[in-house]
């Protein structure tokens, strides 16, 4: 008996061929943009730079007040937001935080100062610093202006959480350190301020100004 040949027919060897070359082309073009993509992920960076640390203390009050205050500045590549500072690893809460983002280049490079203590107390927990400039309205617990000479006028309002800054973006960061964290006795002594945004920044050793 005869064997029926099929009438199926197999692909040809050309179309094979381009069906091969066209999926080597295609995982090709695939393997490329993904190392692309890393390459340029990892190119980026966050960065933060930290200048003019300050620490105030009050030099009699025995409840142990103090201000710290810093100017900050986005140095990297990516959008960060500073959402963390410590003062002798006691963390300062953002409610305690006043910020000015909207600097010239002069006034963010200029020296942070202290104005002297206030009597009214600022969320009834001790002197505030004493406003000073050109400001209207409101109260300690919502804003305070600090002249910074030729400068010009520093105006913080309290933040009302963290401080997102844009690439080359600045902020100068004035805040209430933790009632007894530090005290009169600290005066001229070193303690430890650490600034963060995400995962990076880190901490600084800074000599505790005493203000009478």
């Amino acid at each position: 008996m005869k064997t029926k040949l099929s009438k199926k027919r197999a692909i040809s060897t050309v179309l094979t061929t381009v069906i091969i070359l066209v999926a080597s082309v295609v995982l090709g073009s695939g393997v490329v943009l993904y190392g692309t993509s890393l390459f340029q992920g990892a190119g980026q960076s966050e960065s933060i730079a930290v200048s003019g640390v300050k620490i105030w203390v009050h030099a009699s009050e025995d409840k142990g007040i103090a201000w710290g205050a810093a100017a900050i500045r986005n140095s990297g590549d990516k959008i960060v937001a500073v959402d963390q500072i410590t003062v002798r690893g006691v963390d300062i809460p953002i409610s305690q935080w006043y910020v000015d983002t909207t600097l010239t280049s002069t006034l963010f490079q200029a020296s942070l100062n202290h104005t002297g203590w206030a009597n009214d107390n600022v969320k009834d927990d001790g002197p505030a610093m004493i406003k000073n400039g050109d400001c209207s309205g409101g109260g300690h617990t919502e804003y305070f202006c600090i002249d910074q000479g030729s400068a010009g006028i520093l105006n913080a309002t309290a933040a009302t959480g963290s401080v997102s800054l844009n690439t080359g973006s600045t902020a100068i960061i004035y805040f209430k350190v933790n009632n007894g964290t530090l005290t009169p006795l600290d005066a001229g002594s070193s303690t430890t301020v650490a600034i963060f945004a995400g995962i990076t920044g880190g901490p600084r050793s800074i000599t505790v100004t005493p203000l009478a």
